[in-house]
């Protein structure tokens, strides 16, 4: 069976929240299933060093320059980010100052063949996620930098003892999961804190603070905020912030180098990732609406002193989401492409037309349509701007509609 047979029989098996949603199949908070899956596997979560992120935005991000700025000192960093893109195997890499390499194809199908007969019942991500633990060990890997896949207590990857825990910014998404406030959605993240193990939070916040603060008692995890470190990156955002106060915390603190070009030293896709520079043509994964009031806030800044630079955004989204609380945050001046990505997941274009109806805009169908026509239309603009995102499938599609013109 080739990998491709492998990996397909891997989606068909055990579904995905990308595939199935937050169904019973696909989604089963909860650690005792992990556990004693990598027990069979011989415990590989023991056999190294860690660094655990949750969060509701930017940890995919913090991962990624975390992981730069090891590698930069001749570690060789293990990184866990999910989900893919394009590739399965971009959720499991090794950074080093060489470069980045995703798990092998070949490793891919090794780990399937030999935990096969022990993976029956097991979700996707409990699957991926024992597969990336087992090839980090493998590999003997310094560190490796793990993301959580959703929320952070019953989250599959939280059977690791890091030696630090961040939690990143605090929004309102999954909270059909998660809880109704940020307050429940901060608890489920601290879930991460381990005891005697230093937790590192972004800011003080009057709502999830409090939890932190509680949580970190009960577990005797000192806590640090990232925003009591400056240093010498005092006007960075917070998830440039966040992790220059972890490798402060880590003793590992160089330099900023790493950090700026964290996303081509490790692979990284669709953060504000510039994919045509003319016309400029941005892609970004953020899908909620405090993730999209900071993208299109930067929209804004790079209009900068010509507010009328026309602006044209390829727009879709997941049916779960705050689509109404997003619409309030878009450029009203904008022109807009709607699209309904390739996933049973994604929200109609009815449902899009109708949240979107005090806009102008086009409903092309298709994301690859989308970002044809988007194109299209800049042709006979000055200096346009086009943004596309709203959804990882959106913003997946696009990159790959992009790299076949």
């Amino acid at each position: 069976m080739t990998y491709e047979d492998r990996i397909a029989l891997l989606f068909a098996r055990h579904r995905s929240v990308q595939s199935a949603g937050f169904s019973a199949e696909a989604y089963k908070p909860g650690l005792d299933a992990m556990l004693r899956f990598c027990a069979a596997l011989g415990n590989p979560q023991l056999g190294f060093r860690s660094i655990h992120v949750a969060g509701t935005n930017g940890k995919g991000s913090v991962c990624s320059m975390i992981a730069a700025a090891l590698a930069a000192q001749g570690l060789r960093v293990g990184l866990y980010t999910s989900p893919h893109l394009l590739d399965f195997r971009e959720r499991m890499k090794i950074i080093t100052r060489d470069g980045w390499s995703m798990i092998s194809k070949r490793d891919v199908v090794k780990f399937l063949v030999r935990s096969k007969r022990f993976s029956e019942g097991l979700t996707f991500f409990e699957i991926t996620t024992g597969m990336a633990f087992s090839w980090f060990a493998g590999q003997k890997v310094d560190i490796a930098v793990i993301e959580t896949g959703l929320g952070g207590r019953l989250d599959s990857t939280n059977i690791i003892t890091p030696e630090l825990s961040v939690v990143t910014s605090i929004g309102l998404d999954h909270c059909e999961l998660l809880g109704p406030d940020r307050a429940s959605i901060a608890a489920e993240k601290a879930g991460i804190f381990k005891p005697g193990v230093p937790a590192l939070v972004w800011g003080r916040d009057e709502e999830t603070a409090p939890v932190f603060e509680r949580i970190a008692r009960e577990t005797g995890s000192p806590l640090h905020y990232a925003e009591d470190y400056p240093g010498e990156l005092p006007d960075c955002g917070p998830n440039t912030r966040t992790v220059y106060a972890a490798l402060k915390l880590l003793g590992r603190w160089q330099d900023a180098a790493p950090l700026a070009d964290a996303a081509r030293l490790t692979g990284l896709r669709a953060r504000w990732e510039v994919l045509i520079r003319e016309p400029l043509t941005i892609c970004d994964i953020g899908h909620n609406p405090p993730a999209l009031a900071h993208n299109f806030a930067r929209l804004e800044a790079l209009r900068g002193s010509n507010p009328r630079r026309p602006l044209i955004i390829v727009y879709g989204a997941m049916a779960d989401k705050d689509v109404p609380g997003i619409v309030r945050l878009m450029p009203r001046d904008a022109k807009y492409y709607l699209v309904v990505p390739a996933t049973p997941r994604a929200m109609g274009m009815d449902d899009l037309a109708l949240n979107l109806k005090q806009f102008r805009f086009e409903c092309p169908g298709s994301v690859a349509d989308g970002v044809r026509d988007a194109l299209r239309e800049a042709r006979g603009l000055k200096d346009p701007i086009i943004y596309i995102g709203g959804s990882t499938y959106v913003a997946a599609e696009a990159i790959s509609y992009i790299k076949g013109i």
